[in-house]
C-alpha cells in the first residue's frame, strides 16, 4: 500500500466508520432522524444538521484545492442556513455529503505520492497537510454529533 492509498483509507474509516477511535461520521449519523438533525439541544451550538453540511462544505472545499480553486468559504457556503427540514431535506443533505465525500475519495485515489510534500496551491500547506485536516475535521464534527445525540436523546443513542 502506497502513502495514497493509506491516507484514503485513513478518510474512509474517519468518514465511514471503522476507526479505532471510535464512531465515523456516518456511524454518529445513523438513526438521526430530520427532527433530530435540526434540533439545537445545546445551547450556542451547532444542531447535528449545520455540521453535517459544513463536513460537505470542507470536504468539498479539499476536493476543490485539489482540483486549482483556493475554495475560500464564504460564511454562508460554510454554515448555510437550514430552511428546510423535512425528511426528504434531511436524506437529499446527507446524500449529497456522501456523494461529496466519494468524489473528494477519487480525487485523492489519482494523487501521487510526490505531490503530498508539494503546496496544495500557492501559499497554502502542503496537499499532505490538507487532506488529513480533513481527516481530523471529520473526526472532530463525528464527536460533536455523537455528543448532541447524548444531550439531545440519550446515552444508549451512539
Amino acid at each position: 500500500m502506497n502513502e495514497i492509498e493509506r491516507i484514503e483509507t485513513q478518510l474512509r474509516l474517519a468518514f465511514e466508520g471503522g476507526a479505532w477511535h471510535g464512531p465515523g461520521v456516518l456511524e454518529t449519523l445513523e438513526g438521526v432522524t430530520a427532527e433530530q438533525a435540526a434540533a439545537h439541544p445545546v445551547i450556542g451550538a451547532h444542531s447535528i444538521w449545520e455540521l453535517v453540511v459544513h463536513i460537505a462544505a470542507w470536504e468539498g472545499a479539499c476536493r476543490r484545492r485539489l482540483a486549482g480553486d483556493r475554495a475560500e468559504l464564504s460564511t454562508a457556503e460554510d454554515w448555510p442556513p437550514i430552511a428546510d427540514t423535512t425528511e426528504a431535506a434531511w436524506a437529499t443533505t446527507k446524500a449529497a455529503l456522501i456523494e461529496g465525500h466519494h468524489k473528494l475519495r477519487e480525487s485523492i485515489a489519482f494523487l501521487a505520492d510526490a505531490r503530498l510534500d508539494e503546496p496544495i496551491l500557492q501559499n497554502m500547506p502542503s496537499v499532505y497537510v490538507t487532506i488529513h485536516g480533513v481527516i481530523q475535521h471529520d473526526l472532530y464534527h463525528a464527536g460533536q454529533i455523537a455528543i448532541l445525540k447524548k444531550a439531545a436523546f440519550g446515552a444508549e443513542t451512539i
